[in-house]
């Protein structure tokens, strides 16, 4: 059995592990529990009542996090001409087409998200091996594809987040930093809900959201009440 560390186990004491804690206390409280040394990420696990082998029920979307995440995102786009220099002047990090088609096939992954303008996506697929596995394929339903790529460049620059439901039916999002405090985070993690709540397939039966747990990066897990969640439906 793993031995957690003395931080774990001071933050696991604050911790009722058979209560349920509304939205706002779960957040203070996860603050509490954040004893590392560096500024931990805030994370949610939203566990929904779909089947992932199901393609009706594969459960995706996005979300602009009100205040985003904390961190610079490093953002790479697919585009020329006129589109390259919109890209460019809307702060994109890395921006071409050809010549960094090249460089990621060698090797080079320096960057957090990738966006590209329609005309891009057929020499892209050829490196589609390598970015599909990482999360950093562009991709028309979330966005990511667009012929306004100064406004997909904004978006994701601004706190804009790809969520996806994994085979054990669990969507984990990062809603922000420790040291955001917990009205920030609760503005974060409500546009988070809402967004993971509209994306409720038709297909789905019964209870949508099963189970919802904040955590910080080294922190224990903190359950939330369902009935909160589930009333930011209406």
């Amino acid at each position: 059995m793993k031995r957690r560390g003395k931080g774990y186990r001071a933050g696991l004491a604050k911790v009722d592990r058979t209560q349920r804690y509304l939205l706002e206390e779960g957040l203070r409280l996860v603050n509490e529990t954040a004893r590392a040394k560096f500024d931990e990420t805030v994370e949610m696990a939203v566990r929904l009542g779909v089947d992932p082998r199901q393609a009706d029920q594969n459960v995706r979307g996005t979300v602009v996090l009100p205040h985003g995440m904390g961190k610079a995102v490093r953002v790479l786009a697919f585009a020329k001409g006129e589109k390259e220099r919109e890209a460019q002047e809307a702060g994109a990090d890395f921006v071409g087409a050809e010549d960094l088609i090249k460089k990621i096939s060698e090797g080079w992954l320096d960057f957090d998200k990738a966006v590209a303008t329609p005309d891009m996506m057929g020499a892209v697929s050829r490196i589609g091996k390598i970015l599909g596995p990482r999360g950093l394929m562009p991709n028309p339903k979330t966005g990511t594809v667009s012929l306004d790529i100064a406004k997909a460049v904004k978006e994701i620059k601004a706190g804009k987040l790809e969520f996806r439901v994994d085979k054990a039916g669990i969507i984990h999002v990062p809603i922000g930093k420790a040291t955001f405090g917990a009205e920030k985070l609760l503005d974060n993690a409500r546009a988070v809900l809402t967004s993971i709540l509209r994306a409720k397939p038709a297909s789905a039966k019964g209870n949508y959201v099963l189970g919802v747990t904040l955590s910080t990066t080294m922190g224990p897990g903190v359950k939330i009440d369902l009935s909160q969640v589930r009333a930011l439906a209406a």
